[in-house]
């Protein structure tokens, strides 16, 4: 196993939490597009309220179209990938070519859906894109210390989102754990006073919720 450098370590970190960015607000947005249709236009303002997106939009068609596809806004879809693709793009040689290709396709195929008029439909390989990058990153990297930043990345990302989006007590705990899994095998510095503080509200149970900003807070200061 080499020795990765503090710039690498960070390429690997923001490869981890870009991708599963997308894989998850991509799905939650799935979600909320069909109560837009069906239920409540407006919904996509809980939305963004829930994420701390800045409410730019000017109504629905706007959302829809912006947050998806616009290169413009930061909380994009699109941007998120972009990124993520760039992360990937420094990182061959780790990755292998083939890993990378599952970024690429992940977003040819939103470029490819900008004009959809079956979104959730032509948007679903992106999400099938991002599994066969995870299931091909630990076929195909032999070096663990890369896996496991990615995937504390990926988990610290997961969580964050998941405790954000109301998902329920015992996915959060699952993912916190995958998360600690992976943050006691890297081999990087992090604040274990903000680890402990999030422990202790993360088995406050179904209570962790009083305690909701003090959590968020706690795991983005781990880092």
């Amino acid at each position: 196993m080499g020795i990765i450098s503090l710039e690498k370590a960070d390429h690997l970190f923001w490869l981890g939490r870009y991708t599963e960015r997308v894989f998850t607000t991509l799905n939650t947005f799935f979600t909320y597009y069909d109560k837009m249709l069906d239920i409540e236009e407006e919904v996509y303002k809980k939305f963004c309220e829930k994420l701390a997106i800045p409410m730019v939009y000017k109504d629905k068609e706007d959302f829809i179209r912006t947050y998806l596809f616009s290169e413009n806004d930061p909380n994009s879809v699109y941007s998120n990938i972009l990124r993520a693709f760039d992360n990937a793009v420094v990182l061959r040689d780790e990755l292998s070519s083939k890993t990378l290709s599952y970024i690429q396709m992940a977003l040819d195929c939103i470029e490819h859906a900008k004009d959809s008029q079956a979104l959730v439909y032509d948007l679903q390989p992106v999400i099938d894109d991002l599994f066969a990058f995870w299931g091909c990153l630990d076929d195909n990297v032999e070096d663990e210390e890369c896996r496991n930043i990615i995937k504390c990345g990926k988990y610290l990302e997961r969580l964050d989102l998941y405790m954000r989006l109301d998902y329920s007590y015992r996915q959060i705990e699952k993912e916190y754990n995958k998360f600690l899994n992976r943050l006691h095998k890297i081999r990087i510095g992090y604040n274990l006073s903000e680890v402990d503080k999030l422990s202790e509200i993360i088995n406050l149970g179904e209570d962790w919720k009083s305690r909701y900003y003090e959590a968020i807070n706690a795991l983005w200061s781990v880092f």
